[in-house]
């Protein structure tokens, strides 16, 4: 008999971010192992379809942060599925996320979470007002610390995340799973037939992103640099292939040499037109995205936080600079811009990371000894 698992995640399908990317990787690849249960919010239609029963809550019409609407959850539901499951596997410090902590608690359950993010950095900045960060980041801290501490097992991307949880005084063990890369999927084209495939003109300097446009991404910083960037080069374009925060999507909207595309289910073909990758988040865990694009051979420049400055090896496979400074970003990519030669080589470096060390099969591999252990 398969052993059950119970998947308790507020970011799903169809709603793409970080957590639903991850999860459309991994569930296809142990659903044959494990007799799995999902429950998530009903953002949606669902085109993707997996072996697993997908239980879904309404939503909130009210929104907080960066386009995200809390799911209103039916406790008396998910005691009835946790009291029926063997492993309780959380993704998320959010409504969903918390019921399954508490109630896998109450019931005895293998409590397994996965660290996507730190939510006191993040919960804060997405809301936008800076009288409030500070108590929201205390707030945020300390529920978080609570319930971390309730689980059995917190799955971390990175030794670095491990450590920070134990500053923190977070006892719970901690096993490092690193996310990864379809590289399959992502991977280098044609640049001019892949800039024709989605209507930018072939000899367009491209400078991109990819995923939600949201407050700790610092989505202005990276206008800010285009912005001079395009004074000095006028066959520059900027690709946002994402979508979100609807005051920042304003921001790029209906301007310029800017394509704002929303939100993608497939990021590939966005990728493989752009020269150049930007991640000019103030907080990350791994950030999927600039590992997916430095899968498809692009150069990418991005500020060092979290993970990122561990399989970014600066002037090797990528550029950094530092948080906030649209002035260096500039520099950096009006370097990258007189420099093709060095986009190509950090291209290639970036690619040669990917495919060495990051794949979706290693993950999965990581998650089903994990979920057999408990």
């Amino acid at each position: 008999m398969k052993k059950r698992v119970l998947i308790a995640t507020d970011g799903f399908l169809p709603r793409w971010d970080g957590i639903s990317s991850f999860m459309n990787e991994i569930i296809p690849k142990i659903q044959d192992s494990f007799d799995l249960t999902v429950i998530a919010p009903d953002l949606g239609e669902m085109k993707i379809k997996y072996k697993a029963e997908i239980i879904r809550f309404n939503t909130l019409k009210t929104r907080l942060g960066d386009n995200y609407y809390p799911a209103f959850v039916n406790p008396f539901v998910m005691a009835k599925h946790i009291r029926e499951t063997d492993v309780v596997w959380v993704q998320t410090v959010a409504p969903i996320g918390i019921w399954g902590i508490i109630l896998g608690k109450l019931y005895r359950k293998p409590v397994l979470f996965y660290n996507h993010m730190l939510e006191w950095e993040v919960f804060p900045q997405s809301q936008g007002i800076n009288l409030a960060k500070v108590p929201i980041n205390i707030l945020t801290k300390f529920a978080s610390k609570i319930l971390y501490n309730m689980c059995r097992l917190i799955i971390v991307p990175s030794i670095e995340q491990a450590e920070l949880l134990n500053l923190m005084g977070i006892k719970s063990e901690k096993k490092i799973v690193h996310l990864g890369v379809d590289i399959d999927l992502y991977k280098p084209a044609d640049k001019a037939r892949a800039k024709k495939k989605i209507g930018i003109d072939k000899d367009k300097f491209v400078v991109g992103y990819a995923g939600r446009v949201s407050l700790e991404k610092d989505p202005k910083t990276l206008y800010r640099a285009f912005l001079r960037l395009a004074k000095k080069f006028p066959d520059v374009l900027l690709l946002i292939a994402g979508g979100g925060r609807p005051e920042l999507e304003k921001m790029f909207s209906d301007k310029p040499n800017v394509i704002l595309t929303g939100l993608k289910d497939n990021l590939a073909p966005y990728y493989q037109a752009m020269d150049v990758y930007v991640l000019s988040s103030l907080t990350e865990t791994s950030s999927l995205t600039t590992m997916e694009a430095m899968a498809t051979g692009i150069g990418v420049v991005a500020t060092p936080v979290g993970f990122v400055k561990e399989y970014i090896d600066d002037g090797v496979n990528g550029l950094f600079f530092s948080k906030k400074n649209s002035y260096d970003l500039y520099k950096k990519l009006e370097y990258l811009r007189e420099n093709p030669d060095t986009i190509r080589e950090l291209g290639k470096q970036a690619r040669k990371t990917m495919v060495e060390k990051y794949s979706w099969g290693k993950t999965a591999v990581e998650m089903k000894k994990i979920l057999r252990r408990y």
